[in-house]
């Protein structure tokens, strides 16, 4: 009798995320640990294996974000997931079980800044409150900058085109910013 290593098994499930154009594929096994890397097209993705392969197998794919344990993939317009799901769960436990290169180089190598009270405040808001919500769709949002009152975010992922990203933005973040933190009067998306 055959034993399974359990403990070795990968483990891929799909999600849906509130953009009908992304799919987030969730693995048991930790991918980029405290890190993003979003590529929002087949040119940008030189620094990750896993994305270059995705970009040039599969004609459909039109972005990759990678995170913790989790691969948001963005499909074109005229595709189905219906049809693509199986390939892309297949695929992705496949490359993952052959212990292949996920990103080669740090991708967001931001050094930490003096920060003020005020940019503390807005920091800690986004990553208790707001950030495992992102996350939990399949995206990712960072803070950018906080200039006279106006909050600049970045949104990776599904959140990068998503239809509902900008009600989220508004309704959802602006309004937490502005009742918590006084000083903040406007959240932007950065357009990177």
């Amino acid at each position: 009798m055959e034993t399974t290593d359990l403990k070795n098994m990968i483990t891929i499930y799909s999600e849906a995320t509130p953009n009908p154009d992304t799919m987030k594929f969730v693995l048991n096994r930790l991918l980029l640990p405290n890190d993003t890397a979003d590529f929002p097209d087949a040119a940008s993705a030189s620094d990750s294996p896993l994305a270059s392969e995705l970009f040039n197998n599969f004609d459909y794919v039109r972005g990759v974000f990678i995170m913790n344990n989790f691969v948001t993939i963005t499909k074109v317009d005229h595709a189905d997931w219906y049809e693509l799901i199986p390939a892309m769960k297949e695929f992705i436990k496949k490359y993952v079980e052959d212990e292949k290169a996920i990103i080669n180089v740090r991708v967001d190598g931001l050094t930490e800044e003096e920060d003020t009270e005020v940019v503390r405040k807005i920091k800690e808001l986004l990553d208790t409150h707001v950030k495992p919500a992102v996350e939990m769709d399949g995206g990712a949002i960072s803070f950018k900058s906080f200039d006279h009152g106006i909050v600049t975010v970045s949104l990776k992922g599904s959140c990068s085109g998503c239809p509902s990203s900008t009600i989220t933005l508004k309704a959802g973040i602006e309004g937490l910013l502005k009742r918590m933190v006084p000083e903040v009067s406007e959240v932007i998306a950065d357009a990177d």
